[in-house]
């Protein structure tokens, strides 16, 4: 099952930096969203567009559509509570997570952290 809120809006035209960092080999992103929610109306499609823009393929992409209860896959696994979250994983350990809402967009939130991440692994 897929979310409608995770089809791409428009082209996306943001930071070179946060295209290079979102489209990083191995990433996972696992997004926790509904469509009847507003915060995920208002938020997924951009992101969705920004991942296009990484040229993330759809197979790294997996969605979770829950309920108005906040239930469905994973939902238990992975603590959520709120919706949209979004978790990147490599190797099946977490990298980053975006819950509902942060001071930025979920792109440019979530590639601070993965850039944040690698530079202390290279260090």
């Amino acid at each position: 099952m897929s979310l409608e809120t995770m089809q791409p809006t428009a082209e996306w035209d943001g930071d070179v930096d946060v295209r290079e960092a979102l489209g990083r080999e191995g990433l996972t992103y696992r997004v926790w969203g509904a469509d009847w929610c507003g915060d995920c109306r208002e938020q997924l499609p951009a992101f969705a567009a920004a991942l296009d823009a990484a040229g993330v393929p759809a197979e790294r992409i997996e969605q979770h559509p829950v309920d108005e209860d906040k239930q469905g896959d994973g939902v238990d696994e992975y603590g959520i509570e709120f919706i949209p979250t979004v978790v990147v994983e490599r190797a099946d350990e977490e990298v980053a997570r975006f819950v509902e809402e942060e001071s930025e967009p979920i792109a440019e939130y979530l590639a601070a952290r993965i850039a944040e991440r690698d530079e202390r692994a290279q260090a």
